[in-house]
């Protein structure tokens, strides 16, 4: 059995289908599991790391502007599509995929479209709860559409054989929240919120939270993961104690997640799988210059089923912002409330599920 993966530029894109390919292992001894990219993305150096053989598609995203300019822009995007698809179709008809998985971003486009009029079995893996632009175009030749969010069906022309999977995350195992939190050097027995935007932080969220330091150390933990750009200059400014926790980058995640009573920070799809499968109240910041806006929709996904508060990038530094915050760290009943709901949006056994439907779309036992 032979499996590709189209997807990746970022690991919101990648991982799902490392997760994936690492569940196909265990299922299919001896399956060839590949990878396709670009040299420009995260998967030109995470792929070969943990094993696995990429194959380089050149191929560019389109500019999303209308302007004059970003429309000439554009025109060489194009050619290099054509030539993109072409190696695709060379590609497939060499390798002999019984499946093609894409998991998003511009190499996926290419080899998808290859696939399926190569007459190979496709399926799309969509994160987000508003669906890009190749999920929609070729969700419509697609074996199985996969979705992360009920609420991106409604976004898409098919509506046979599409199911609403979840998106693979990271696992992180049980731990006491007293233990947690000891072992970042904070009080065990005050209520904790956990804030982070990424690798490389969000500095709107960051500049918020130190606005509001005194008032949340005043009466409850944070444990703080500023992102690399931005630490240097909040270390200079503020000083860890029994209440306080911060350094650009987490690197057990799961003693954090364990650890908060709530969480601030973006709705980038992983974000979302990995805080409704342990099922932690949320306070939303989507980062409003993604893609279609679909951290929104992810963000509004949660909001509606009451397992979360969104607030817009922009209005971080108001006041009210603090008092939602603090008026959920002093609210146990209305934290619970939301893990309940969180947890209900839960699909733990993501990879799981998508790796069985990749293995009977094989036409294997």
């Amino acid at each position: 059995m032979k499996v590709l993966f189209a997807g990746g530029g970022t690991g919101g894109h990648l991982y799902p289908g490392i997760a994936m390919a690492e569940e196909l292992k265990k299922l299919v001894p001896g399956i060839s599991v590949s990878f396709a990219g670009t040299s420009a993305g995260i998967e030109s150096t995470e792929v070969p790391r943990l094993g696995y053989r990429l194959h380089l598609i050149p191929v560019r995203g389109l500019k999303r502007g209308r302007s004059p300019k970003e429309l000439l822009g554009n025109v060489p995007v194009i050619f290099d599509f054509v030539g993109a698809l072409a190696k695709a179709f060379s590609f497939v008809a060499k390798e002999k995929p019984d499946v093609v998985i894409g998991t998003g971003g511009f190499v996926s486009a290419p080899l998808l479209f290859a696939a399926q009029l190569s007459g190979r079995r496709t399926l799309i893996q969509e994160q987000n709860a508003f669906p890009g632009v190749t999920t929609k175009m070729l969700s419509l030749l697609a074996s199985e559409v996969h979705l992360s969010f009920e609420a991106a069906r409604k976004y898409l022309i098919k509506t046979g054989r599409i199911y609403v999977t979840g998106n693979p995350a990271r696992s992180f195992g049980p731990l006491p929240a007293a233990e947690a939190r000891r072992s970042f050097g904070l009080a065990s027995d005050r209520p904790t919120l956990l804030v982070f935007g990424g690798s490389r932080g969000a500095r709107s969220i960051n500049n918020a939270v130190l606005s509001m330091l005194p008032a949340i150390t005043a009466s409850a933990n944070l444990v703080w993961q500023t992102g690399s750009a931005d630490y240097e200059r909040i270390r200079e400014k503020v000083t860890p104690s029994a209440s306080l926790w911060v350094a650009p980058y987490i690197e057990e995640m799961g003693r954090a997640y364990n650890a908060a009573d709530l969480v601030l920070c973006r709705s980038g799809a992983s974000t979302i799988a990995e805080i409704t499968n342990l099922g932690k109240p949320s306070v939303l910041v989507p980062y409003p210059h993604a893609t279609g806006d679909h951290q929104r929709y992810n963000a509004m996904a949660l909001v509606e089923n009451a397992a979360a508060l969104l607030i817009d990038d922009g209005d971080l530094g108001a006041p009210e912002t603090a008092a939602t915050l603090l008026g959920l760290l002093r609210d146990p009943q209305k934290l619970e409330s939301m893990a309940i709901a969180s947890r209900k949006l839960a699909y733990p056994d993501a990879a799981y599920r998508l790796a069985l439907r990749i293995v009977a779309l094989a036409g294997k036992p």
